[in-house]
C-alpha cells in the first residue's frame, strides 16, 4: 500500500511539473502521465545510482552541481522512453528535473 501511495505521489508531482514548467508537454492525457511517473521511478531507482557512481569524480570537482546536469539528462531521456512526452530542450529539462525533485520530496515527506 505504501508503494502505491508513493507512486501516486510521483504521478501528482509529474502532473504539477508539467503544468509549472514551460517547454514540457504531454499528449495522450493521464495514461502518458502515468507512464512518465513509472519511467521516472525506474530511472531514479535503477539507472541513476549507477550513473552517479560513474560520474562521482566530476561531481566532486563541480561541488555536486553535476548531479543537477545528470538529473536533467535523465529527465530529458524520458522523451525517448515515453511516447507522448516532450521536453523542448536542456533548460526545460533542468527546470523540470529540479521542480520534479522538489515536489516529489515534499509529497513523499507528507506520506
Amino acid at each position: 500500500m505504501h508503494t502505491a501511495l508513493r507512486y501516486l505521489g510521483t504521478v501528482a508531482a509529474v502532473y504539477l511539473t508539467i503544468n509549472l514548467v514551460p517547454g514540457i508537454t504531454v499528449t495522450g492525457g493521464w495514461i502518458t502521465i502515468l507512464f512518465v511517473a513509472l519511467a521516472w521511478s525506474v530511472i531514479v531507482m535503477v539507472i541513476k545510482p549507477v550513473l552517479s557512481i560513474l560520474t562521482l569524480p566530476i561531481t566532486i570537482i563541480t561541488f555536486g552541481l553535476f548531479s543537477l546536469v545528470l538529473n536533467a539528462l535523465l529527465f530529458y531521456a524520458m522523451t525517448y522512453v515515453v511516447p507522448g512526452f516532450f521536453v523542448a530542450g536542456f533548460v526545460p529539462a533542468l527546470l523540470g528535473a529540479i521542480v520534479l525533485s522538489i515536489i516529489s520530496w515534499l509529497v513523499h515527506q507528507l506520506l
